[in-house]
């Protein structure tokens, strides 16, 4: 080893330039999809304000809208802000944002293909459905969590489906309209038992997909070096 310390600096400033070198483009990609999603939510919005229907509590009331835009935050912040320290809750907010987007892409598909969920726009609908969620899940592989995250995280990240489904129920029931934003939490199609059920498949389909987002994440962390952030 050299005493001016060049044996330890040179790999270091190898490594640092690599790490710039996947940096720059993550940070592009997660900008790119962070103003596509929300030039899409606005374009939409729009749509309904042109057609005189546009109810911003019924529109911001779709679990597609809100975990867009906890994708939005998630990536946003990353993009905005790639050299700082990544918390826990940092972690856990890039993890919901897979986890509900994950949700809402299979749950569009499973059960909701033939659905008027309130995107009248094709692209609008391909963006927030399918291409959002399948960036958000890749953004989570490329660049796995910091912190370790651990399956008692789940408790947490459940927290705001379960609280979204319950008040969204609540809304529904005491709606003079009875709207719900979903068929599938009407008790008109079938009776409260059947949204109960379909509540219960839901939660476990949340269950299974925490715990693979969470287990995929630690095993992508578990396989890739520390990486130095560019100041």
């Amino acid at each position: 080893m050299a005493r001016d310390g060049t044996a330890l600096t040179a790999p270091l400033r190898a490594r640092d330039h690599r790490d710039v070198e996947r940096w720059v483009p993550r940070r592009i990609v997660r900008a790119a999809s962070v103003a596509f999603v929300v030039v899409a939510i606005v374009v939409q919005a729009k749509v309904g304000i042109d057609a005189g229907a546009f109810d911003p509590t019924r529109f911001f009331a779709y679990f597609t809208i809100q975990s867009n835009l906890i994708g939005v935050l998630a990536l946003g912040w990353l993009a905005l802000r790639p050299d700082a320290t990544r918390t826990r809750g940092v972690e856990l907010l890039r993890a919901g944002a897979a986890i509900y987007l994950t949700v809402t892409f299979f749950v569009v598909i499973a059960l909701l293909s033939n659905t008027d969920v309130g995107l009248q726009l094709p692209w609008v609908d391909f963006v927030l459905h399918k291409l959002f969620p399948v960036v958000v899940v890749a953004d989570w592989l490329l660049d796995p969590p910091r912190t370790r995250l651990v399956y008692r995280n789940i408790v947490t990240l459940l927290a705001y489906p379960l609280a979204w489904t319950v008040l969204t129920v609540v809304r529904g029931a005491i709606d003079p309209t009875k709207w719900y934003p979903y068929p599938f939490l009407d008790p008109a199609r079938g009776g409260y038992g059947q949204v109960a059920v379909t509540i219960v498949a839901i939660v476990v389909a949340f269950v299974a997909i925490a715990a693979g987002v969470i287990w995929l994440g630690r095993m992508r962390r578990g396989s890739s070096a520390p990486e130095l952030r560019p100041a």
